[in-house]
């Protein structure tokens, strides 16, 4: 029988409490009810709240529960700007929120910021001053109203990039006019896998033990094997309503691991809009509790790990004939095959092993319609004789601001030598 995730102590000093409406729900999530349903009534944003309650006390509930949804639009102009950037790990993510004095429509309309890049392990102590550059925005819809979540980049206070800052980099790859010119395309494919805390086991399965064998999970219905759904469907909701470009979702081949797709975006955009949906997962699996994880082989054994499954094309892939360009790409792609796997991410070799739909990482290989290969094309693609090509080999906590821009700068920019492909 699947382990359930133990409901919070009633005798902690702060705790959670469920409703019955929604004690099946993980991320106790509600629904507002729209503000024409309430004519003459307070308008309320109708996206997600938390119900939260100190101790016992239901009138603390409700009192609570309406400072979260309070709907700022009647009675002020300013607005909550969640700014987000990339840690010192380089894979976690963190925020802190400020005032503005009023909505905003552009980046550049924003206030730079700083933040102490000693407690994130990005500056030391006696300089420990990391200034943010605020590059994308997005609806916040944690908050609703005219509340933003601002993707931001960060620097040191001279103006040179901090090392984790991959953005900078990526996006002088994609303002090449060369780049510019074949628009390249991103469809990224991230898997994740939610685990229950304490333990650090997947959602679903017995705490030390092990699930049925893989084989009825994939894409499933059931409470006996699909685990996690209600983090998964809120997280899809929650990207929609931020404006991210996220274009589907479903249950993955091992359970308790989902995956959602983001794209087709252009440049530098795949790399803004995969962080931030990161960042909306994090909170979601925040609120519900579940531990979220990036790790490309959470399970050793005969489990499926996770990847992030990069599709990739340019204009000329996508005219007639470019089916020859994506050959043409493939080679280059064979030919610095070490370069992108060492930048594909952290841990990659555990999941890379020519087993359970990867390729061997010490080979490059690539086939249509085939997932066992590290490059792989659709059928429709051949068929076609135009298309995309999809990179499997990044691993699910791989930098999406590197992967995409080395997929343009190796395709597009990147001219081999005689000799290299003399060798080859």
């Amino acid at each position: 029988m699947a382990a359930q995730i133990p409901a919070p102590s009633l005798r902690c000093e702060r705790s959670i409490a469920i409703r019955p409406s929604l004690a099946r729900n993980p991320l106790m999530l509600a629904q507002r009810g729209s503000p024409a349903s309430r004519k003459g009534g307070p308008v309320r944003y109708r996206g997600f709240s938390v119900r939260a309650v100190l101790g016992n006390r239901n009138n603390a509930v409700s009192r609570l529960e309406d400072l979260l949804n309070l709907d700022l639009n009647p009675h002020t102009e300013k607005i909550i700007a969640e700014y987000i950037w990339i840690g010192g790990s380089g894979i976690d993510v963190r925020s802190k929120s400020r005032t503005i004095s009023r909505p905003v429509d552009d980046p550049s309309e924003l206030p730079k910021w700083n933040y102490d890049g000693s407690s994130t392990g990005q500056a030391p102590g006696e300089d420990s001053e990391v200034i943010l550059y605020p590059q994308a925005i997005f609806k916040d819809p944690f908050r609703g109203g005219n509340n933003i979540l601002v993707m931001c980049d960060a620097y040191k206070p001279n103006g040179e990039p901090i090392p984790t800052n991959k953005r900078y980099r990526a996006a002088q790859i994609f303002s090449d006019p060369k780049v510019v010119a074949e628009v390249p395309w991103f469809g990224i494919e991230q898997e994740y896998t939610l685990l229950q805390p304490n333990v650090n086991w997947p959602l679903g399965w017995p705490i030390g033990g092990y699930p049925g064998p893989q084989g009825p999970y994939y894409c499933s219905a059931g409470a006996d094997k699909s685990f996690g759904r209600d983090i998964s469907d809120a997280h899809y909701k929650a990207c929609l309503y931020a404006g991210i470009n996220i274009s589907g979702t479903n249950a993955e081949v091992m359970p308790g691991q989902w995956e959602y797709q983001v794209g087709p975006s252009a440049g530098i955009d795949a790399g803004d809009h995969i962080w931030v949906s990161r960042y909306i997962l994090e909170r979601i699996t925040e609120q519900a509790g579940v531990v979220l994880s990036l790790d490309p082989k959470p399970i050793e054994g005969d489990w499926n790990g996770a990847g992030c499954h990069t599709n990739y094309s340019t204009k000329t892939m996508r005219e007639d004939g470019g089916f020859e360009e994506i050959k043409k790409a493939v080679v280059n792609l064979s030919l610095r095959h070490k370069e992108h796997i060492s930048a594909y991410g952290e841990g990659n070799e555990r999941r890379l092993t020519g087993k359970h739909e990867t390729a061997n990482i010490n080979t490059f290989s690539w086939g249509v319609a085939n997932r066992g290969c590290s490059v792989r094309v659709g059928r429709e693609t051949e068929k076609e004789g135009k298309g995309y090509m999809e990179d499997r080999r990044p691993a699910s906590n791989m930098d999406p601001y590197v992967v995409t821009s080395l997929l343009a700068e190796t395709t597009i920019l990147w001219e081999p030598s005689v000799e290299l492909v003399a060798s080859s």
